[in-house]
């Protein structure tokens, strides 16, 4: 059983530990994307957690194995190593330049979405005014297929999200989303959404969020209700796992150069009292409990295998091969 964890958070620094990927290793993990920005994140800032993140890596071969096919998750797991890919967190770190997803593509970056809860020139935000995907933002999303990237819909506006997966040739995934029908907050993505997202052959991964599951203190148990909401909803074929974990280390200023408004990014209407610094998340642990938590659902064993990575590999297998 391959075991996937769409997208986690490690401090945005190039000397930033990598022991909760460690953690994840040692509760089995196989793949996991951690992202190296978001849209408040300058270039120069990205390349520099790029090059930091890569060079632990190149550092410990034994343990770490950047993966650019599935093939390469097969040698990860074969070698007793985890395999990881890189994730952007929103369009503005590709400078209105669809050349730049290739280059992105070809540093380890895998997996894309388009805004970070807020509008850019690309597309919208999930916490702003609905506009729709720009023009420039489907040159974009052909950019995105062509480079052999997921294309993610995680922060993005409802609307824009359903344009962006009618003008994707490739499957589309939400990285880290839960349903909005169980929890009401303008994250979670609605039934229409899940459904399309379900028609381009793509997978819907469950965030272990304490604000997007409606829970203060997430378990198991919590995310498995979210992933069952799913399955039951558009098949058991259409829903993964994206914990997104994030960690801090206090020594370690990863914050923005300059002047940077957390009230903005993470609005206070929008129930983040203090931007995101009282989020709570399922621990890494989770890994270790979800199979029985999703068994005790009622699912079959071979579809908490799907659940738990066989999803995202499927996909993964088409989108990366172009």
């Amino acid at each position: 059983m391959i075991r996937w964890d769409a997208h986690m958070c490690l401090p945005l620094h190039p000397q930033a530990s990598f022991a909760p990927i460690d953690r994840l290793r040692a509760c089995g993990l196989h793949y996991v994307s951690i992202n190296v920005g978001m849209d408040m994140n300058p270039v120069s800032q990205i390349l520099s957690v790029l090059a930091g993140y890569r060079a632990t890596m190149a550092a410990h071969p034994d343990r770490y194995l950047l993966a650019g096919s599935v093939a390469d998750i097969e040698r990860a797991r074969a070698g007793g190593q985890i395999a990881i890919g890189f994730d952007l967190e929103g369009a503005v770190p590709l400078l209105e330049q669809p050349d730049m997803v290739a280059l992105y593509a070809r540093l380890g970056v895998r997996q894309i979405h388009f805004a970070y809860n807020r509008n850019n020139s690309v597309a919208d935000g999930c916490h702003d005014e609905a506009r729709g995907l720009t023009p420039l933002g489907r040159r974009m999303v052909q950019a995105v297929n062509q480079a052999g990237v997921l294309m993610d819909c995680s922060h993005t506006g409802r609307a824009c999200s359903l344009e962006i997966m009618a003008a994707s040739s490739q499957p589309v995934v939400f990285s880290h989303a839960n349903p909005l029908a169980l929890v009401a907050h303008g994250r979670n993505i609605s039934d229409a959404q899940i459904r399309a997202c379900a028609a381009t052959g793509g997978v819907v991964c469950v965030s272990g969020v304490s604000l997007f599951l409606g829970s203060p203190n997430p378990t198991a148990q919590d995310v498995a209700r979210h992933i069952a909401y799913v399955a039951d909803l558009v098949g058991v074929a259409h829903v993964g796992v994206g914990l997104d974990n994030g960690f801090a280390e206090p020594a370690l200023n990863d914050a923005p150069p300059g002047h940077f408004d957390r009230g903005y990014w993470w609005p206070v209407s929008a129930g983040y009292a203090n931007a995101i610094a009282g989020i709570r998340y399922a621990p890494v642990d989770t890994w270790q409990h979800l199979e029985a938590a999703l068994l005790a659902t009622g699912m079959a064993a071979d579809e908490v295998a799907q659940v738990l990575g066989g999803n995202m590999l499927r996909v993964a297998q088409q989108v990366w091969s172009v």
